[in-house]
Protein backbone atom coordinates (compact mmCIF):
# COMPACT_ATOMS: atom_id res chain seq x y z
CA UNK A 1 0.00 0.00 0.00
CA UNK A 2 1.22 3.57 -1.00
CA UNK A 3 2.40 5.45 1.98
CA UNK A 4 4.22 8.77 2.87
CA UNK A 5 4.34 12.55 2.44
CA UNK A 6 6.44 13.92 0.11
CA UNK A 7 8.93 15.81 2.14
CA UNK A 8 11.58 16.22 -0.32
CA UNK A 9 12.73 16.29 -4.10
CA UNK A 10 15.98 16.97 -4.91
CA UNK A 11 17.76 16.97 -8.52
CA UNK A 12 21.18 17.04 -10.51
CA UNK A 13 22.44 17.19 -13.50
CA UNK A 14 24.62 14.15 -14.52
CA UNK A 15 26.45 13.70 -17.43
CA UNK A 16 28.81 10.81 -18.99
CA UNK A 17 31.69 12.40 -21.57
CA UNK A 18 30.51 9.75 -24.26
CA UNK A 19 31.76 12.16 -27.32
CA UNK A 20 35.09 11.57 -26.24
CA UNK A 21 35.01 7.92 -28.11
CA UNK A 22 32.09 8.90 -30.78
CA UNK A 23 29.55 6.76 -28.95
CA UNK A 24 25.95 8.07 -29.80
CA UNK A 25 27.05 10.15 -32.85
CA UNK A 26 24.81 10.09 -36.11
CA UNK A 27 23.53 12.74 -38.70
CA UNK A 28 22.47 15.72 -36.51
CA UNK A 29 24.28 14.71 -33.21
CA UNK A 30 27.89 14.64 -33.72
CA UNK A 31 29.70 14.73 -30.09
CA UNK A 32 27.23 13.97 -27.43
CA UNK A 33 26.95 13.74 -24.11
CA UNK A 34 24.66 11.35 -22.77
CA UNK A 35 23.54 13.03 -19.43
CA UNK A 36 20.27 13.01 -17.30
CA UNK A 37 18.80 15.52 -14.72
CA UNK A 38 17.81 13.35 -12.06
CA UNK A 39 15.43 13.33 -9.38
CA UNK A 40 15.19 11.88 -5.69
CA UNK A 41 12.16 11.95 -4.42
CA UNK A 42 11.86 11.51 -0.16
CA UNK A 43 8.27 10.68 2.13
CA UNK A 44 7.98 10.85 5.82
CA UNK A 45 7.41 7.21 5.56
CA UNK A 46 8.86 4.77 8.04
CA UNK A 47 10.18 2.00 5.41
CA UNK A 48 12.82 5.03 3.65
CA UNK A 49 12.07 3.78 0.30
CA UNK A 50 13.34 7.09 -2.38
CA UNK A 51 11.80 7.22 -5.82
CA UNK A 52 14.55 8.13 -8.51
CA UNK A 53 13.50 9.75 -11.79
CA UNK A 54 15.37 10.52 -15.00
CA UNK A 55 15.22 12.39 -18.23
CA UNK A 56 17.90 11.64 -20.99
CA UNK A 57 19.43 14.72 -22.59
CA UNK A 58 23.03 14.71 -24.59
CA UNK A 59 24.97 17.16 -22.45
CA UNK A 60 24.74 20.82 -22.48
CA UNK A 61 20.88 22.25 -21.81
CA UNK A 62 20.52 19.52 -18.90
CA UNK A 63 20.78 22.61 -16.11
CA UNK A 64 17.78 24.23 -18.04
CA UNK A 65 15.90 20.52 -17.50
CA UNK A 66 17.38 21.01 -13.67
CA UNK A 67 15.64 24.21 -13.54
CA UNK A 68 12.17 22.94 -14.76
CA UNK A 69 12.50 20.21 -12.18
CA UNK A 70 12.11 22.77 -10.00
CA UNK A 71 10.30 24.53 -11.05
CA UNK A 72 7.24 21.97 -10.82
CA UNK A 73 8.54 20.74 -7.46
CA UNK A 74 6.08 23.16 -6.19
CA UNK A 75 2.68 20.58 -7.16
CA UNK A 76 4.95 17.76 -5.67
CA UNK A 77 6.01 18.52 -2.15
CA UNK A 78 4.20 18.02 0.89
CA UNK A 79 1.58 16.16 -1.32
CA UNK A 80 0.09 12.32 0.09
CA UNK A 81 1.54 9.83 -2.32
CA UNK A 82 -2.09 7.95 -1.90
CA UNK A 83 -3.43 11.35 -2.56
CA UNK A 84 -0.87 11.12 -6.10
CA UNK A 85 -1.66 7.59 -7.22
CA UNK A 86 -5.28 7.67 -6.07
CA UNK A 87 -5.94 10.57 -8.82
CA UNK A 88 -2.72 9.99 -11.34
CA UNK A 89 -4.48 11.65 -14.00
CA UNK A 90 -5.53 14.42 -12.46
CA UNK A 91 -1.68 14.92 -10.73
CA UNK A 92 -0.38 14.57 -14.10
CA UNK A 93 -2.85 17.14 -15.66
CA UNK A 94 -1.75 19.33 -12.58
CA UNK A 95 1.36 19.21 -13.81
CA UNK A 96 1.41 19.90 -17.15
CA UNK A 97 -1.30 22.24 -16.93
CA UNK A 98 0.78 24.68 -14.60
CA UNK A 99 -0.98 27.99 -15.58
CA UNK A 100 2.74 29.93 -16.32
CA UNK A 101 4.85 27.03 -16.87
CA UNK A 102 2.52 25.55 -19.75
CA UNK A 103 3.67 28.23 -21.58
CA UNK A 104 7.03 27.48 -22.48
CA UNK A 105 5.04 23.92 -23.17
CA UNK A 106 2.52 22.98 -23.41
CA UNK A 107 3.47 18.96 -22.89
CA UNK A 108 6.53 19.55 -24.70
CA UNK A 109 10.20 20.67 -24.77
CA UNK A 110 12.18 21.15 -21.45
CA UNK A 111 9.11 21.57 -19.28
CA UNK A 112 7.61 17.91 -20.59
CA UNK A 113 11.46 16.40 -19.91
CA UNK A 114 11.25 17.75 -16.70
CA UNK A 115 7.53 16.36 -15.75
CA UNK A 116 9.04 12.90 -17.23
CA UNK A 117 11.80 13.00 -14.73
CA UNK A 118 9.71 13.68 -11.88
CA UNK A 119 6.75 11.45 -12.86
CA UNK A 120 9.26 8.72 -13.03
CA UNK A 121 10.77 8.82 -9.61
CA UNK A 122 7.09 8.77 -8.24
CA UNK A 123 6.23 5.38 -10.34
CA UNK A 124 9.69 4.28 -9.53
CA UNK A 125 7.98 4.77 -5.45
CA UNK A 126 5.32 3.58 -6.16
CA UNK A 127 6.47 -0.09 -7.48
CA UNK A 128 8.83 -0.05 -4.69
CA UNK A 129 5.97 0.45 -2.04
CA UNK A 130 3.85 -2.41 -3.35
CA UNK A 131 7.38 -4.74 -3.74
CA UNK A 132 7.20 -5.16 -7.10
CA UNK A 133 8.81 -4.28 -10.11
CA UNK A 134 6.99 -1.52 -12.56
CA UNK A 135 6.14 -4.01 -15.52
CA UNK A 136 4.60 -6.30 -12.70
CA UNK A 137 2.50 -3.48 -11.11
CA UNK A 138 1.20 -2.35 -14.07
CA UNK A 139 0.57 -6.14 -15.37
CA UNK A 140 -1.73 -6.85 -11.83
CA UNK A 141 -3.40 -3.47 -11.50
CA UNK A 142 -7.20 -3.47 -12.52
CA UNK A 143 -7.75 -2.25 -15.76
CA UNK A 144 -10.14 0.76 -14.45
CA UNK A 145 -6.74 1.67 -11.95
CA UNK A 146 -4.78 1.71 -14.53
CA UNK A 147 -7.10 4.26 -17.10
CA UNK A 148 -7.11 6.78 -14.19
CA UNK A 149 -3.68 7.54 -14.45
CA UNK A 150 -4.20 8.45 -17.81
CA UNK A 151 -5.20 11.80 -18.93
CA UNK A 152 -7.29 10.86 -22.20
CA UNK A 153 -7.64 14.75 -22.88
CA UNK A 154 -7.05 15.40 -26.34
CA UNK A 155 -7.26 11.86 -28.11
CA UNK A 156 -10.95 10.75 -27.25
CA UNK A 157 -11.56 11.46 -31.21
CA UNK A 158 -9.47 8.24 -32.12
CA UNK A 159 -9.34 6.46 -28.23
CA UNK A 160 -12.13 6.62 -25.10
CA UNK A 161 -11.75 5.33 -22.19
CA UNK A 162 -14.51 2.88 -23.12
CA UNK A 163 -11.87 1.79 -25.70
CA UNK A 164 -9.30 1.48 -23.95
CA UNK A 165 -11.15 -1.04 -21.05
CA UNK A 166 -11.95 -3.12 -23.99
CA UNK A 167 -8.79 -3.15 -25.09
CA UNK A 168 -7.02 -4.30 -21.94
CA UNK A 169 -9.67 -6.25 -21.10
CA UNK A 170 -9.30 -8.49 -23.91
CA UNK A 171 -5.50 -8.15 -22.63
CA UNK A 172 -6.31 -10.44 -19.98
CA UNK A 173 -6.35 -13.43 -21.74
CA UNK A 174 -3.71 -15.59 -21.90
CA UNK A 175 -1.87 -12.65 -19.54
CA UNK A 176 -0.79 -15.05 -17.30
CA UNK A 177 0.74 -17.52 -20.22
CA UNK A 178 2.67 -14.40 -22.10
CA UNK A 179 4.32 -13.40 -18.56
CA UNK A 180 5.53 -16.66 -17.93
CA UNK A 181 6.62 -16.61 -21.70
CA UNK A 182 8.43 -13.10 -20.83
CA UNK A 183 10.23 -14.21 -17.64
CA UNK A 184 11.27 -17.67 -19.60
CA UNK A 185 12.64 -15.97 -22.91
CA UNK A 186 12.58 -12.37 -22.29
CA UNK A 187 11.42 -9.69 -25.03
CA UNK A 188 13.25 -9.91 -28.20
CA UNK A 189 15.99 -6.94 -28.60
CA UNK A 190 17.84 -5.35 -31.62
CA UNK A 191 21.28 -3.30 -31.39
CA UNK A 192 22.50 -0.14 -32.27
CA UNK A 193 25.95 -0.02 -30.38
CA UNK A 194 27.57 -1.88 -33.51
CA UNK A 195 27.34 1.78 -36.10
CA UNK A 196 27.33 4.84 -34.74
CA UNK A 197 27.88 7.11 -37.32
CA UNK A 198 31.06 8.70 -35.95
CA UNK A 199 32.98 4.69 -35.79
CA UNK A 200 35.54 4.17 -37.93
CA UNK A 201 34.74 0.86 -40.17
CA UNK A 202 37.60 -1.53 -38.01
CA UNK A 203 35.26 -0.22 -35.01
CA UNK A 204 32.46 -1.26 -36.92
CA UNK A 205 33.55 -4.24 -37.86
CA UNK A 206 35.10 -5.76 -34.88
CA UNK A 207 31.45 -4.62 -32.81
CA UNK A 208 29.46 -5.96 -35.55
CA UNK A 209 31.34 -9.70 -35.25
CA UNK A 210 31.29 -9.36 -31.70
CA UNK A 211 27.45 -8.89 -31.61
CA UNK A 212 26.84 -12.07 -34.01
CA UNK A 213 29.28 -14.10 -31.58
CA UNK A 214 26.73 -13.26 -28.79
CA UNK A 215 23.49 -14.32 -30.69
CA UNK A 216 22.57 -10.83 -31.51
CA UNK A 217 20.10 -10.89 -35.24
CA UNK A 218 19.12 -7.52 -35.67
CA UNK A 219 21.15 -4.78 -35.99
CA UNK A 220 20.34 -0.57 -37.11
CA UNK A 221 22.86 1.41 -38.91
CA UNK A 222 23.45 5.15 -38.63
CA UNK A 223 22.86 7.06 -41.79
CA UNK A 224 22.34 10.95 -43.52
CA UNK A 225 25.28 12.32 -42.96
CA UNK A 226 26.90 11.26 -46.47
CA UNK A 227 25.17 8.89 -49.35
CA UNK A 228 28.32 7.06 -50.95
CA UNK A 229 29.45 6.85 -47.70
CA UNK A 230 26.31 5.12 -46.01
CA UNK A 231 26.05 2.98 -49.43
CA UNK A 232 29.70 1.74 -48.23
CA UNK A 233 28.66 1.35 -44.58
CA UNK A 234 25.59 -0.53 -45.20
CA UNK A 235 27.05 -2.43 -47.56
CA UNK A 236 30.06 -3.66 -44.84
CA UNK A 237 27.47 -4.45 -42.68
CA UNK A 238 24.84 -6.20 -45.02
CA UNK A 239 27.82 -8.50 -45.98
CA UNK A 240 28.94 -9.28 -42.24
CA UNK A 241 25.25 -10.08 -41.25
CA UNK A 242 24.19 -11.81 -44.40
CA UNK A 243 20.87 -11.38 -46.04
CA UNK A 244 18.59 -13.66 -43.62
CA UNK A 245 19.24 -10.74 -40.46
CA UNK A 246 17.28 -7.88 -39.79
CA UNK A 247 18.74 -4.35 -40.51
CA UNK A 248 17.54 -0.90 -39.76
CA UNK A 249 18.38 2.15 -40.79
CA UNK A 250 18.18 5.87 -39.21
CA UNK A 251 18.87 9.47 -40.38
CA UNK A 252 17.66 11.06 -37.38
CA UNK A 253 15.73 14.25 -38.78
CA UNK A 254 18.62 14.78 -41.34
CA UNK A 255 16.41 15.16 -44.38
CA UNK A 256 13.96 17.18 -46.18
CA UNK A 257 11.03 14.90 -47.88
CA UNK A 258 11.99 14.76 -51.47
CA UNK A 259 15.53 14.18 -50.53
CA UNK A 260 14.40 11.22 -47.79
CA UNK A 261 13.10 9.34 -50.40
CA UNK A 262 15.22 9.97 -53.04
CA UNK A 263 18.20 8.76 -50.59
CA UNK A 264 16.28 5.77 -49.06
CA UNK A 265 15.80 4.62 -52.62
CA UNK A 266 19.53 4.42 -52.84
CA UNK A 267 19.56 2.59 -49.85
CA UNK A 268 16.64 -0.01 -50.50
CA UNK A 269 19.31 -2.37 -51.71
CA UNK A 270 20.32 -3.23 -48.66
CA UNK A 271 16.99 -4.15 -47.56
CA UNK A 272 16.25 -2.16 -44.53
CA UNK A 273 13.21 -2.95 -42.40
CA UNK A 274 12.48 0.20 -41.45
CA UNK A 275 14.34 3.93 -41.93
CA UNK A 276 14.29 5.69 -38.67
CA UNK A 277 13.46 9.58 -37.96
CA UNK A 278 13.55 10.36 -42.04
CA UNK A 279 12.70 14.00 -41.97
CA UNK A 280 11.56 16.56 -38.65
CA UNK A 281 9.65 14.24 -36.13
CA UNK A 282 7.18 17.09 -36.14
CA UNK A 283 6.37 16.86 -39.87
CA UNK A 284 3.13 14.35 -39.84
CA UNK A 285 2.25 14.91 -43.66
CA UNK A 286 6.02 14.63 -44.35
CA UNK A 287 6.53 11.11 -42.78
CA UNK A 288 3.22 10.45 -44.39
CA UNK A 289 4.71 11.51 -47.87
CA UNK A 290 7.71 9.34 -47.35
CA UNK A 291 5.90 6.08 -45.50
CA UNK A 292 3.64 6.09 -49.04
CA UNK A 293 6.85 6.55 -51.09
CA UNK A 294 9.14 3.77 -49.49
CA UNK A 295 5.87 1.42 -49.01
CA UNK A 296 7.07 -0.08 -52.73
CA UNK A 297 10.39 -0.37 -51.94
CA UNK A 298 9.31 -2.66 -48.27
CA UNK A 299 10.78 0.20 -46.33
CA UNK A 300 8.86 1.28 -43.53
CA UNK A 301 8.87 4.01 -41.25
CA UNK A 302 9.61 4.81 -37.63
CA UNK A 303 9.17 7.27 -35.67
CA UNK A 304 9.12 8.70 -31.84
CA UNK A 305 11.80 9.01 -29.90
CA UNK A 306 11.83 12.79 -30.37
CA UNK A 307 7.68 12.56 -30.61
CA UNK A 308 6.75 15.66 -27.88
CA UNK A 309 3.04 13.77 -26.89
CA UNK A 310 0.36 11.99 -27.44
CA UNK A 311 -0.96 14.26 -29.59
CA UNK A 312 1.46 13.90 -32.33
CA UNK A 313 1.26 10.18 -31.59
CA UNK A 314 -2.27 10.13 -32.10
CA UNK A 315 -2.09 12.03 -35.76
CA UNK A 316 1.27 10.26 -37.17
CA UNK A 317 -1.53 7.03 -36.56
CA UNK A 318 -4.09 8.95 -38.23
CA UNK A 319 -1.90 9.97 -41.19
CA UNK A 320 -0.99 6.27 -41.36
CA UNK A 321 2.52 8.30 -41.44
CA UNK A 322 4.52 5.52 -39.73
CA UNK A 323 4.88 1.84 -39.58
CA UNK A 324 6.38 1.15 -36.27
CA UNK A 325 6.06 2.86 -33.44
CA UNK A 326 9.03 4.38 -31.00
CA UNK A 327 7.50 5.30 -27.20
CA UNK A 328 10.49 6.76 -25.16
CA UNK A 329 10.30 6.05 -21.67
CA UNK A 330 11.44 9.87 -21.21
CA UNK A 331 10.66 12.27 -23.63
CA UNK A 332 6.78 11.96 -23.15
CA UNK A 333 5.20 12.02 -20.09
CA UNK A 334 6.61 9.42 -18.04
CA UNK A 335 4.44 5.76 -17.53
CA UNK A 336 1.06 8.13 -17.76
CA UNK A 337 1.24 9.15 -20.97
CA UNK A 338 3.28 6.25 -22.75
CA UNK A 339 0.00 4.05 -21.57
CA UNK A 340 -2.17 5.97 -23.74
CA UNK A 341 0.50 5.69 -27.00
CA UNK A 342 0.71 1.63 -26.51
CA UNK A 343 -3.29 1.78 -26.55
CA UNK A 344 -3.95 3.79 -29.30
CA UNK A 345 -0.96 1.84 -31.09
CA UNK A 346 -2.65 -1.03 -30.27
CA UNK A 347 -6.18 0.01 -31.86
CA UNK A 348 -4.41 1.07 -34.75
CA UNK A 349 -2.60 -1.83 -35.48
CA UNK A 350 1.20 -0.62 -35.17
CA UNK A 351 3.60 -2.61 -33.66
CA UNK A 352 5.57 -0.54 -30.71
CA UNK A 353 9.25 -0.77 -30.89
CA UNK A 354 10.80 1.51 -27.98
CA UNK A 355 13.69 3.82 -28.10
CA UNK A 356 16.45 3.28 -26.07
CA UNK A 357 19.60 3.51 -25.23
CA UNK A 358 20.85 7.06 -23.87
CA UNK A 359 21.06 7.37 -19.86
CA UNK A 360 18.97 4.59 -18.49
CA UNK A 361 17.11 4.03 -21.21
CA UNK A 362 16.79 0.54 -21.45
CA UNK A 363 16.42 0.57 -17.56
CA UNK A 364 12.82 2.15 -17.95
CA UNK A 365 11.06 1.06 -21.31
CA UNK A 366 11.92 -2.30 -20.98
CA UNK A 367 8.94 -2.05 -18.26
CA UNK A 368 6.67 -0.38 -20.73
CA UNK A 369 7.19 -2.86 -23.70
CA UNK A 370 7.24 -6.32 -21.17
CA UNK A 371 3.92 -4.65 -19.71
CA UNK A 372 2.71 -3.99 -23.24
CA UNK A 373 3.02 -7.39 -24.45
CA UNK A 374 1.54 -9.12 -21.53
CA UNK A 375 -1.26 -6.76 -21.06
CA UNK A 376 -1.86 -5.04 -24.49
CA UNK A 377 -0.72 -5.93 -27.39
CA UNK A 378 0.25 -9.62 -27.31
CA UNK A 379 1.67 -9.89 -30.08
CA UNK A 380 5.58 -9.74 -31.16
CA UNK A 381 5.20 -9.60 -34.73
CA UNK A 382 7.71 -7.12 -35.77
CA UNK A 383 8.09 -6.01 -32.41
CA UNK A 384 11.85 -5.81 -30.98
CA UNK A 385 13.32 -2.96 -28.48
CA UNK A 386 16.42 -0.76 -28.87
CA UNK A 387 19.32 -1.88 -26.70
CA UNK A 388 22.79 -0.17 -26.65
CA UNK A 389 25.51 -1.86 -24.59
CA UNK A 390 26.52 2.00 -22.78
CA UNK A 391 26.17 3.11 -19.46
CA UNK A 392 25.03 0.38 -17.58
CA UNK A 393 27.13 -0.47 -15.15
CA UNK A 394 26.16 2.87 -13.33
CA UNK A 395 22.56 1.94 -12.51
CA UNK A 396 21.98 -0.39 -9.31
CA UNK A 397 19.76 -2.55 -11.36
CA UNK A 398 20.68 -2.75 -14.67
CA UNK A 399 19.34 -4.22 -17.69
CA UNK A 400 20.03 -8.15 -18.38
CA UNK A 401 19.78 -9.08 -21.92
CA UNK A 402 20.19 -13.03 -22.68
CA UNK A 403 20.70 -14.45 -26.45
CA UNK A 404 19.45 -11.23 -27.36
CA UNK A 405 16.19 -10.44 -25.47
CA UNK A 406 15.71 -8.25 -22.70
CA UNK A 407 14.76 -10.50 -19.40
CA UNK A 408 11.85 -9.04 -16.91
CA UNK A 409 13.65 -7.38 -14.12
CA UNK A 410 12.29 -8.48 -10.72
CA UNK A 411 13.84 -6.19 -8.26
CA UNK A 412 10.96 -3.57 -6.67
CA UNK A 413 10.73 -0.26 -8.99
CA UNK A 414 11.11 1.26 -12.13
CA UNK A 415 15.48 0.58 -12.46
CA UNK A 416 16.06 4.21 -12.39
CA UNK A 417 18.65 4.62 -9.68
CA UNK A 418 21.34 4.81 -10.45
CA UNK A 419 25.12 4.05 -8.03
CA UNK A 420 25.83 6.68 -5.48
CA UNK A 421 29.37 6.58 -6.46
CA UNK A 422 28.49 7.41 -10.35
CA UNK A 423 26.51 10.19 -9.49
CA UNK A 424 29.13 11.68 -7.34
CA UNK A 425 31.75 10.73 -9.96
CA UNK A 426 29.62 12.15 -12.90
CA UNK A 427 28.12 15.26 -11.66
CA UNK A 428 28.32 18.18 -13.70
CA UNK A 429 30.52 19.86 -13.38
CA UNK A 430 31.94 19.18 -9.68
CA UNK A 431 32.33 15.82 -10.19
CA UNK A 432 36.01 14.13 -10.60
CA UNK A 433 35.01 13.12 -14.11
CA UNK A 434 34.21 16.98 -15.18
CA UNK A 435 37.06 18.95 -12.98
CA UNK A 436 39.50 16.79 -14.66
CA UNK A 437 37.83 17.14 -18.56
CA UNK A 438 36.63 21.19 -17.82
CA UNK A 439 40.72 21.32 -16.59
CA UNK A 440 41.52 20.20 -20.07
CA UNK A 441 42.93 16.51 -18.35
CA UNK A 442 41.84 13.48 -20.42
CA UNK A 443 39.55 11.24 -18.25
Amino acid sequence: MVRGRISRLSVCDVRFPTSLGGHGSDAMHTDPDYSAAYVIIETDAEDGLKGYGITFTLGKGTEVVVCAVNALAQHVLNKDLRDIVGDFRGFYRQLTSDGQLRWIGPEKGVVHLATAAVLNALWDLWAKQEGKPLWKLLVDMDPKTLLSCIDFRYITDVLTEEEAYEILQKGRVGNREREAQMLAHGYPAYTTSCAWLGYSDDTLKQLCSKALKDGWTRFKVKVGADLQDDIRRCRLIRDMIGPEKTLMMDANQRWDVPEAVEWMSRLAEFKPLWIEEPTSPDDILGHATISKALAPLGIGVATGEQCHNRVIFKQLLQANALQFLQIDSCRLGSVNENLSVLLMAQKFGIPVCPHAGGVGLCELVQHLIIFDYIAVSASLKNRMCEYVDHLHEHFKYPVIIKKASYMPPKDAGYSTEMKEESVKKHRFPDGEVWKKLLAGQEN
